[in-house]
């Protein structure tokens, strides 16, 4: 507490008071009130008002003058003493040390803006800054000629980060991510200019307000690549990275901070596609050109008659011994402006138009004559080849008739080939689908449920289908990853022993199991331990052409 006179000195105040202003009682009396609290408007005017008379009381909450330089807050209450006419005579100032709560408050809220690992602004940072920026007061720094205000937006993709964890672990992986943060943020953060934030991932984000015109973002963007390429020293390796940059620069006028998003990241996408490790500028011509849904799926026939699709295959491999038991087949469009397209850009589509039908075929038979190529170059170890199967296959063609077809033209030995079909097509209400698999199970060809606990998990029903082969689905595996504290350690070990069981009910039926999305040596162990008989993930391989399996087929005998 002090006792404030009529030309705001101190008359007197108590040893709390010192004490919060790092003084002696014996300092304060004589000391102007501003020496003590910051006079910032609006609670000056207010206090001018009080010491007028026109008001009795007035809180706030301010920082104080500390000797020190300490950062010390106070909730700062002013009342007003008046004199026996009711004139303004003193005034009596209280202040509640809350330096704490403010501290913690201020604690919490970068926590919440800022990403944990790297200390970056985070994705909620970043959109609260790009929102703020097409506000109409939103806009710092220079305009561009003409006076228009502009925004640029740098999108920042590591390329082949994946290959970091996979190969030196998850820990290096993250130091990684810190090194390049702090290159990021040292080299390219400016004060109300330019925020460096991570979006998740190894996805960072440069966003520029008041852009002086695209030739400004591609520099910046040449400057990012620049400053990655440098070798960093991390965990006692030495790594080399490059990145992909998705350049959006426009005037802040007619567009929007969803359109800025979404096109900065079509143009990572693009220098991704393109080949990575360089930077693409957003145009609006190419962006209207992007490959739509009605376009996919008119191109998809004419490019299965083209031969523009392809077909990568991944590795099955036996967790008891390690050998391949077999490969999915996989296939990709290869098309002739946008580049290598995965399934999932184009599969939906294929389905939807009836265009699966023939791709499913070509798929079908480039696989079965490439199965019966590993099988006379390695005739001692025979390996099966797993192709998807589209319910739509099913309805829309004689799919036994087509399947005998492909293995008599090839040779492929019926044994040799099987077929995946989803959960859910697969456990459906017709009888069609289960006639046909029950028909091409009898021929020897090996059926597949895949993606397997995602769809009806009828297990009543199970019993009674044609079926060899169960396919985990990917999402069941994170259990098996590192153990996580807490309510995720409790969901991951009951994943894990759900596993165990549809494991255990599998193989009581008489049905091997097969793991799906495996990433390190650890998962794959527990998933031995558990009685899964082959896995397929980037642990063991990343889908790849035929010579893949061949060059693993060629190299097992010597191990």
């Amino acid at each position: 507490m002090a006792l404030i006179d009529r030309d705001d000195l101190v008359i007197e105040g108590n040893p709390v008071f010192a004490a919060m202003l790092g003084r002696e009682v014996a300092e304060l009396p004589g000391m102007h009130i501003h020496q003590i609290i910051d006079p910032e408007e609006p609670s000056r005017s207010r206090y001018r008002a009080l010491v007028r008379g026109e008001r009795d009381r007035m809180r706030a909450e301010k920082r104080l003058k500390h000797r020190g330089g300490r950062e010390v807050w106070g909730r700062v209450t002013v009342s007003l003493i008046r004199d026996g006419a009711g004139e303004p005579y003193y005034t009596l100032v209280m202040v509640e040390d809350v330096t704490e709560r403010r501290q913690l408050g201020d604690r919490l809220a970068y926590q919440a803006l800022h990403d944990p690992l790297t200390r970056l602004p985070n994705r909620t940072l970043f959109y609260e800054r790009l929102e703020a920026a097409f506000k109409p007061d939103g806009s710092d720094g220079p305009a561009a000629a003409g006076g228009e205000r502009r925004i640029g937006l740098c999108y920042v993709d590591l390329d082949g980060f994946a290959a970091v964890n996979e190969t030196l672990g998850h820990h290096v992986g993250d130091q990684l991510l810190v090194a390049v943060a702090a290159r990021l943020e040292h080299g390219f953060a400016r004060e109300g200019r330019q925020l460096v934030a991570r979006l998740g991932g190894d996805e960072f984000a440069v966003l520029v307000t008041g852009s002086t015109g695209p030739q400004q973002l591609t520099r910046l963007a040449a400057a990012l690549m620049a400053a990655l390429e440098q070798p960093f020293e991390v965990a006692g390796h030495r790594l080399t990275v490059t990145a992909s940059v998705g350049v959006v620069e426009r005037p802040v006028r007619g567009s929007t901070p969803t359109d800025l998003v979404r096109d900065a990241d079509s143009t990572l996408y693009w220098s991704k596609s393109d080949g990575r490790a360089r930077w693409t500028l957003y145009d609006r011509d190419r962006g209207a050109d992007q490959l739509t849904r009605h376009e996919l799926a008119t191109a998809l026939r004419p490019a299965v008659e083209r031969g523009e699709f392809t077909v990568e295959y991944q590795p099955l491999v036996g967790l008891a011994d390690g050998a391949v038991r077999g490969a999915e087949a996989l296939v990709r469009w290869n098309h002739p402006r946008y580049g290598l397209l995965p399934p999932g850009r184009f599969i939906p589509l294929a389905e939807e138009s009836g265009a699966i039908v023939p791709l499913g075929k070509w798929v079908l038979e480039e696989s079965c004559r490439q199965a019966r190529q590993w099988l006379d170059g390695f005739p001692e170890q025979p390996v099966l080849v797993s192709v998807n199967l589209a319910p739509r296959q099913i309805w829309d063609s004689d799919v036994v008739a087509d399947v005998a077809e492909v293995l008599e033209r090839t040779g492929l030995p019926a044994r040799l080939l099987q077929l995946e079909i989803t959960e859910s097509a697969l456990l459906g209400p017709s009888g069609r689908p289960l006639q046909a698999l029950q028909a091409l199970a009898d021929t020897g060809v090996r059926i597949a449920i895949d993606d397997f606990g995602t769809g009806y998990s009828n297990l009543a029903y199970l019993s009674r289908l044609p079926v060899h082969a169960l396919k985990l689905d990917a999402t069941f595996i994170e259990a098996f990853r590192e153990s996580a504290p807490g309510a995720d350690g409790r969901r991951r070990a009951a994943d894990e022993q759900i596993v165990g069981a549809m494991v255990q009910l599998a193989h009581a039926l008489g049905l091997t199991v097969t793991a799906e999305g495996i990433e390190n040596a650890a998962q794959a162990e527990r998933l031995r331990q558990t009685g899964c008989d082959t896995a397929q993930g980037w642990y063991y391989a990343r889908p790849g052409g035929p010579e893949l399996i061949a060059g693993i087929l060629r190299d097992r005998p010597r191990r």
